[in-house]
């Protein structure tokens, strides 16, 4: 494939990266404009030690952190909520949050496109939880049968800013509590404590109500060959509190509908 075939594919995932990350579509299109001019002038510039799609991203970060041009006040700013909420977001960890969460890059891709480490890039995707928390906190179920994943699940919750509503062990008591109280985010493993399943528990509340639903399942077969609701959003155990945070973001940011709350302090 020749280099103008390579980019000419990637072209339109970079375009939309450049709209969520600058909040308008002219702005992120000027940035895209200068990479291309940049690479045309220099293809070396081009890294694709991670493949031509993470080179590419790569050499757009650079230019979008080193280049000021998407501060025209003549631009007019999107008027979603999403692209709202993303712009209260500092630049680099909104940079990791849209790199994973939207492009769907793995933490080594991000670190390779951001020049950080993953400890780093991890560290990243956690400021931008919380800073997106703060602007959508709300009312978190979680289904865990585990005592101790459940506290640790409890504790990263609220220190994101959002209110947890109460944990359930059991398909039942899943049920009750969410129909009860309404939360706007649900953490469910797919395996529960009397056999009953969390999949299944989240299926009969979706019937009822619309809400953002994050699985964390040591088994994650058993939620791709299961019903499963759409966007799906899967954590396999064990897992990295970062990712949690990032995914459950990622889960509201993308939830048109979700409950907003008034935000709350961060715990520690």
């Amino acid at each position: 494939m020749s280099r103008s075939q390579l980019v000419a594919e990637h072209l339109p995932l970079l375009r939309r990266y450049a709209r969520a990350l600058t909040g308008n579509q002219a702005s992120g299109d000027a940035y895209v404009a200068a990479m291309l001019e940049a690479l045309l002038q220099d293809g070396s510039l081009l890294d694709e030690r991670h493949g031509p799609r993470a080179g590419l991203f790569k050499l757009f970060t650079q230019i979008w952190n080193s280049v000021s041009l998407n501060d025209n006040p003549d631009v007019a700013t999107l008027a979603l909520p999403p692209e709202r909420r993303l712009s209260n977001i500092t630049p680099l960890p909104r940079q990791a949050f849209l790199l994973l969460s939207l492009e769907g890059f793995s933490e080594e891709e991000v670190a390779f496109i951001l020049n950080t480490d993953i400890a780093e890039t991890r560290q990243l995707t956690d400021t931008a939880g919380r800073e997106m928390a703060a602007e959508i906190a709300t009312d978190v179920l979680i289904i865990e049968d585990e005592t101790f994943i459940a506290m640790d699940l409890e504790s990263l919750v609220k220190n994101l800013g959002h209110n947890v509503i109460g944990v359930a062990r059991t398909h039942a008591d899943a049920v009750a509590l969410a129909k009860n109280k309404k939360p706007g985010l649900i953490l469910a493993d797919i395996q529960l404590a009397d056999g009953s399943s969390g999949l299944d528990a989240v299926n009969e509340l979706l019937r009822v109500f619309e809400v953002p639903v994050v699985f964390i399942t040591a088994y994650p077969e058993r939620f791709l060959t299961g019903e499963r609701p759409e966007p799906a959003f899967l954590i396999s155990k064990p897992f990295q509190p970062a990712m949690v945070s990032a995914v459950a973001s990622q889960a509201l940011f993308f939830q048109r509908n979700s409950r907003n709350r008034a935000p709350r302090a961060a715990t520690g």
